[in-house]
């Protein structure tokens, strides 16, 4: 009988999200009344004008232009105090039309060609660039998401394909004052954004990790309230 055809890329993929599940696990481990990820942060209201690609890519969300009031969550990936060094990440959670929401993840990263997916440091959230990272599925081919911050309360958001060149999308502004953080939980594989699909490979990547967290979180719940469940968006 022939072999089952094996696709290395996604072979690697599922023994990286393996590799970053058990990272999370050990940092729940260490750190059992915090998220694993992302434990400080700051939630905000924002308006994000889109005004549509240049060069359209055929997602409607990011070819047309249009207005969306976005909840925002700026934190700090491994949590440390304010004014140390730390991968910050800005989370968006896009309303939809029909219903629901759809969820983008950046964190701080570089800008060029190369850099673009690498994680890198910063003191505040608007000290560097942030990226998706790793590109999202579009009719037109692999797509990222970049956000470069203006001042303290906005950025200008633009898309490029991984080697590419970076296409504006639209400004990002946020409220001056930001509100409670809960554990809030933001999940681009759960709830993306329709037309921008999450690759086979980034699923495998992502998703572990993701999966752990939200295990974490919800035996922490079930520690501090016995008996009553904890819903999550």
């Amino acid at each position: 009988m022939p072999r089952p055809s094996v696709n290395p890329q996604e072979t690697a993929a599922t023994a990286g999200g393996a590799g970053l599940a058990g990272l999370t696990r050990l940092v729940a481990a260490l750190r059992p009344a915090a998220k694993p990820l992302h434990p400080r942060g700051d939630l905000v209201t924002g308006r994000l004008t889109r005004r549509g690609l240049a060069v359209p890519v055929g997602v409607l969300w990011l070819d047309e232009p249009g207005v969306d009031d976005v909840l925002v969550r700026r934190s700090r990936a491994v949590g440390l105090p304010e004014g140390f060094p730390d991968i910050h990440g800005l989370a968006v959670r896009v309303p939809l039309a029909g219903g629901g929401h759809g969820d983008l993840l950046l964190a701080m990263t570089g800008s060029g060609r190369l850099s673009r997916f690498v994680l890198t440091v910063g003191r505040t959230p608007y000290s560097r660039p942030l990226t998706t990272l790793l590109p999202y599925r579009t009719p037109a081919g692999p797509r990222l998401i970049r956000a470069v911050a203006c001042d303290a309360q906005s950025y200008r958001l633009a898309v490029a394909a991984p080697g590419g060149a970076w296409l504006e999308l639209g400004l990002l502004e946020l409220a001056a004052t930001s509100g409670p953080d809960p554990t809030l939980s933001f999940d681009p594989v759960r709830h993306p954004i329709p037309g921008l699909e999450t690759y086979e490979w980034v699923r495998r990547l992502r998703e572990p990790a993701y999966a752990t967290a939200r295990r974490s979180r919800h035996q922490d719940d079930e520690r501090a309230a016995p008996g009553i469940g904890t819903a999550r968006s």
